[in-house]
């Protein structure tokens, strides 16, 4: 029997493997939500949707800025998904591409549920200076600040 090699992933194939595992954790949480939300009915889409008109903060409800339970966990997920595949947007040179993602990523930061909104926001700011600094993904500090997300989707999104 041959010995196993072993080797050292590049910087780039480091930060594509963890985006891509970012991605599947989610996709995982993502999933689960679908099925959870399409199975249960959500309380009174309309009563969320006047309280969240008359309420001080656009985050302040039970779904934050969101209509019904199904588009928060959907959108959250998807944008911190998006956020993990950020770097390779820019490595691709799709400037006006990355400025979307960005803004769709604050969007989100914005209407997340105030539970979620510090960490959240913390994520958004993370996976954005990940963008000048790949530091942030060979350090661990993105898997750091999306712990907090895919554990607030584990909990809130079955």
């Amino acid at each position: 029997m041959r010995p196993v090699k072993t080797f050292a992933l590049s910087g780039h194939i480091r930060n594509l493997t963890v985006a891509l595992l970012a991605v599947a954790t989610l996709a995982g949480c993502s999933s689960q939500a679908g099925a959870a939300s399409a199975g249960t009915p959500s309380p009174s889409a309309s009563s969320a949707s006047a309280s969240a008109d008359s309420s001080p903060s656009p985050s302040s409800g039970p779904f934050g800025g969101f209509a019904t339970a199904a588009e928060m966990c959907s959108t959250i997920s998807q944008e911190a998904t998006g956020a993990s595949l950020l770097p390779m947007s820019a490595a691709q040179g799709k400037t006006s591409e990355l400025e979307q993602d960005k803004a769709e990523l604050a969007a989100t930061a914005d209407k997340v549920p105030d539970s979620l909104k510090a960490d959240f926001t913390a994520f958004k700011d993370t996976a954005i200076a990940g963008l000048s600094d790949q530091t942030i993904y060979s350090s661990g500090k993105f898997e750091k600040a999306m712990a907090p997300i895919t554990a607030w989707l584990s909990i809130n999104c079955k």
